[in-house]
């Protein structure tokens, strides 16, 4: 196995935790971004947090206006859960790698503009990881080099 396909390896596993990670957090309740008391399991609604108090910018309104509907919050977690579970199992990566640039990219929207730059933050690095990641599984190769 060539330096390439390690790193394309981890980069998989890596953002299948991320997205596995915000799933369970937020159905459980583990006690990092979601206490116990506000767990999906527990009556909690995954997007109220976020959408009624995290968003900024000249969308927050439309964002606001969806925290706590229950359409959201199951395409919230279901979409968590299936990108993740693409991701984990090399398994549809195409279609998860779609469905978390969608979400990384309606997160970046909710929050414009980001404090530390104007533009970029880690929703569009993710984006960018996935499209990568999505690109290797629809063409079976990746060549990353040459001159630029």
């Amino acid at each position: 196995m060539n330096i390439q396909k390690i790193v394309l390896l981890k980069l998989r596993f890596v953002m299948a935790f991320i997205f596995l990670w915000a799933f369970f957090d937020k159905l459980l309740g583990l006690g990092f971004a979601t206490t116990s008391e506000k767990a999906w399991i527990h009556g909690g609604s995954p997007t109220t947090g976020f959408l009624s108090m995290g968003v900024q910018g000249p969308f927050a309104e439309v964002f606001h206006s969806l925290a706590g509907v229950a359409v959201v919050d199951w395409l919230f977690m279901l979409g968590l859960l299936f990108i993740g579970a693409t991701l984990l199992f090399n398994r549809y990566v195409l279609w998860g790698a779609v469905a978390g640039i969608v979400m990384m990219v309606l997160m970046w929207l909710a929050l414009l503009f980001p404090a530390n730059n104007p533009i970029i933050d880690d929703h569009i690095v993710y984006a960018l990881v996935l499209t990568l990641l999505a690109i290797k599984d629809k063409t079976g190769e990746l060549s990353i080099g040459g001159r630029f």
